[in-house]
């Protein structure tokens, strides 16, 4: 690993050490709202000042930087099962069914990912709890955001498919499941955890982009995406620049994710 990736890797170890330790480090609880000193700067109370409504900027900060961590690679971690499977199977068997996957792969890719997104989470019930707008925003992302592993696994599926250790397993009557399960797969296992990584700064951005747009994360529960709408206000932001530590946060994982994942796909 080059001295540059050991830094990335070490910011993001030391990132996701404050993420599990955020509920030992909060100011305060992360919807408590101090009615009188809404927007002020730092303090030694308020160590990134408050937020129009009096809630501590640390804290929501702190808290919302694990709700993003832990939603973004839940969705890796379904998008990449899903992919897996489809990729899997489709490779093995090929024929009409590869054909019929990899069609409706074309055809998801085709559409804009963000937008089939807006138009899925509209058609959902907007004024849900905080807790189940997360659940909503993972099983979005995740089912929706497979397209691009698939034709990635399919293709080297169906390399393996003609593999002369495939050929032997299947002179000897092994059926498609075992083949699936017990070759193909443990064979591309090192491709299914390059996909993962690869997903997840692609989830956070995602998730991000969704929060914004008041479609992700519901408040008063922060993450990345919502904590950065008070970025549209250009005018307050010259005069309270500590918030845009959620957004060159969110900057710096995402760098340090894309530094570190080249080692990854080589290692695994």
């Amino acid at each position: 690993m080059k001295p540059l990736q050991k830094v990335a890797a070490s910011m993001l170890v030391g990132i996701f050490v404050l993420m599990v330790l955020a509920a030992f480090l909060l100011p305060a609880h992360y919807a408590r709202q101090f009615r009188d000193i809404p927007n002020v700067g730092p303090s030694k109370e308020h160590p990134l000042g408050t937020d129009a409504l009096g809630r501590d900027s640390l804290s929501r900060l702190l808290y919302g930087t694990r709700v993003s961590l832990l939603l973004a690679p839940a969705a890796a971690l379904l998008s990449t099962l899903i992919a897996a499977f489809l990729g899997n199977v489709a490779g093995l068997l090929g024929g009409r069914f590869e054909r019929m996957v990899l069609a409706a792969t074309d055809l998801s890719l085709a559409l804009p990912w963000l937008f089939l997104l807006l138009v899925v989470r509209a058609l959902l019930p907007l004024d849900v709890p905080p807790l189940v707008s997360v659940v909503i925003a993972f099983l979005m992302m995740g089912l929706l955001g497979w397209q691009a592993s698939v034709r990635v696994i399919c293709a080297s599926a169906r390399g393996v498919r003609d593999s002369d250790f495939l050929l032997l397993a299947r002179s000897t009557g092994c059926k498609s499941t075992r083949l699936l399960w017990r070759h193909v797969a443990p064979n591309l296992r090192p491709l299914f955890y390059a996909q993962f990584f690869i997903s997840i700064p692609l989830f956070i951005l995602t998730e991000a982009n969704l929060s914004i747009l008041g479609l992700g994360v519901a408040e008063p529960m922060p993450s990345w995406g919502n904590l950065m709408r008070g970025l549209e206000d250009f005018s307050m932001l010259s005069a309270n620049p500590w918030r845009l530590v959620p957004l060159v946060l969110l900057v710096i994982v995402v760098m340090c994710f894309q530094l570190v994942l080249p080692s990854q796909e080589v290692t695994q």
